[in-house]
């Protein structure tokens, strides 16, 4: 690796992990939980319709008994109800409306967390920086497919769990991971997910 490339890629995993940091910190304060709590609200709210405590550990990378544990926290909460599932040995997941305006205040907490970091951007910049990201995304969902098609599932969950769908522009067809998904694998596009 190149002395250029070894700087870039050396400033943006700083910067990946600063954002990162950021994000985790005001996402938690808005859900009052910790952990996967801020995602697995946002993935209930953006576009899990009833899904099985297995559903939801998939999207928000947890254990079964992590999830389990996870989903007895948002319900104490009162984020979530437990209703009958598909099955006879399944449960399904609902958000509540206190739930709701829980995974409303962690999308406007990611948004602003976010925002400060690329607010000294001007226009131009945003733009080319909107186009790297979208470039950079679309290539690392292909390699969480590839990984996923060889049985090596992403340890961390989905990438969109924590994704405002509207800002991405995912109901337009725009959201560049889940074009990535539905590129390659039409079926996905009908059923209107993306597991990324």
């Amino acid at each position: 690796m190149a002395d250029g490339d070894r700087r870039l890629a050396n400033i943006f995993g700083a910067l990946a992990l600063a954002v990162a940091d950021e994000v985790r910190q005001v996402t938690e304060v808005a859900a009052a939980h910790g952990a996967a709590g801020p995602s697995a609200l946002v993935a209930l709210h953006e576009f899990l319709d009833h899904p099985t405590i297995d559903e939801l550990r998939r999207v928000v990378g947890l254990t079964h008994s992590g999830a389990v544990r996870l989903v007895d926290r948002l319900e104490e909460e009162g984020y979530v109800s437990r209703r009958a599932g598909p099955d006879a040995r399944s449960v399904s997941i609902v958000l509540t409306t206190r739930g709701r305006g829980a995974a409303r205040r962690v999308l406007a907490a990611r948004a602003a967390a976010v925002d400060s970091v690329i607010g000294d951007l001007g226009a131009g910049e945003r733009a080319q920086l909107t186009e790297l990201c979208e470039k950079l995304l679309a290539a690392t969902t292909g390699r969480r497919l590839a990984a996923r098609a060889a049985n090596r599932p992403p340890q961390a969950g989905w990438l969109c769990r924590l994704c405002d769908f509207d800002a991405c522009g995912r109901p337009l067809g725009a959201c560049p991971a889940a074009t990535a998904v539905w590129s390659n694998d039409p079926k996905e596009r009908a059923r209107g997910r993306a597991q990324t």
